[in-house]
């Protein structure tokens, strides 16, 4: 797979994953976009919930008490940032979302915490 610079693009993500997210993510209410983490992250009422990531793959946000079984039954991980492993964010490699049902599990355990999440709209 090429990757953005070498496409010529400038994009740092990969545009068909984050059509699918927003695929189906569709009708979800207070749902907007962003770029962030060098990826396109997709809100729900202002907290991130999924982000199609400059790794490759998406970037997860779940319940930080759900993180370490789902690092122990998935092949996700959790994300590091400056050195450090971040609880309640998860990495999950593109090979891992390729099909609908991959992803969408994911997309609904994002979606899921945003909307746990106080409303920041």
């Amino acid at each position: 797979m090429a990757t953005a610079a070498e496409l010529g693009s400038g994009v740092a993500y990969d545009q068909d994953l984050a059509d699918r997210i927003r695929e189906l993510l569709g009708g979800e209410p207070g749902l907007t976009e962003m770029k962030m983490f060098g990826g396109l992250g997709f809100l729900i009422g202002g907290n991130m919930a999924v982000a199609a990531s400059s790794q490759g793959g998406v970037l997860v946000r779940v319940d930080p008490a759900e993180s370490e079984a789902l690092v122990a039954t998935t092949n996700a991980r959790l994300m590091e940032m400056r050195g450090r492993q971040m609880q309640g964010w998860l990495q999950v490699d593109p090979d891992e979302v390729r099909t609908k049902r991959q992803l969408a599990k994911w997309v609904k355990l994002g979606a899921t915490r945003a909307r746990s999440l106080p409303d920041k709209g």
